[in-house]
């Protein structure tokens, strides 16, 4: 299963760069609990195997992998995006622009950096498996008392204010039941869908979406 999504994510880069001398760069946002340089590392060197000469940054947020992967649960899902807008701009090898590849949540987060960061010439945006609706309950929790009850209970909390400034998967959680509060109280997913009217945010050049189901 991993073999054809690697084939996947080859296929969808390659119709995503333009015609060049060199490969357009390409920057990777991770998933939840992942970090840029570790769970990342073979998929970082295949790509650069499959795509000689391209330049690939792997964004982290924190000065070691601990923090990393810790701030892929708890910290400002909107600071990040402002901290990557920033780190993004600055790096002389992205000015003519890049590709972008976000990993689960990290798809959703390089969204908003699409959306917002006027910094950086985004080419092409691709996702897999992001949560561009959000979450309401957990993966591989179903079907089960357990798993009603504990979503019950994160909603009644998902939206206190420092839940939202604290906790990642709370800036995207999505409860369908209480649709105006979580207009109202979403810090980020509601924003960036334009669940809150905004004028100000850019079009995507181009937005492939890949999903992906991996059988046993």
């Amino acid at each position: 299963c991993m073999h054809r999504l690697l084939l996947c994510w080859t296929a969808c880069l390659a119709a995503a760069t333009p015609a060049g001398n060199s490969p357009v760069p390409l920057v990777i946002w991770h998933g939840m609990g992942d970090t840029c340089c570790d769970g990342l590392t073979y998929l970082k060197q295949w790509l650069e195997d499959e795509i000689p000469g391209i330049y690939i940054k792997s964004l982290q947020f924190g000065n070691s992998l601990f923090m990393d992967r810790w701030n892929s649960f708890f910290s400002s899902v909107n600071e990040q995006v402002e901290m990557a807008c920033d780190e993004l701009g600055l790096d002389p090898k992205l000015h003519d622009g890049f590709n972008a590849l976000g990993l689960s949540q990290g798809g959703q987060f390089l969204r908003a950096l699409v959306q917002r960061c006027g910094k950086v010439k985004v080419y092409n945006l691709i996702t897999l498996g992001s949560q561009h609706q959000g979450i309401y309950g957990f993966p591989f929790c179903t079907d089960s008392w357990f798993c009603d009850v504990f979503r019950q209970l994160l909603s009644l909390g998902a939206y206190l204010s420092f839940v939202q400034a604290s906790f990642v998967q709370a800036q995207f959680w999505h409860d369908p039941i209480h649709e105006d509060e979580y207009k109202l109280r979403s810090a980020f997913l509601a924003d960036i869908n334009q669940e809150i009217v905004r004028d100000h945010y850019s079009k995507l050049v181009n937005k492939l979406v890949c999903t992906y189901t991996c059988r046993r």
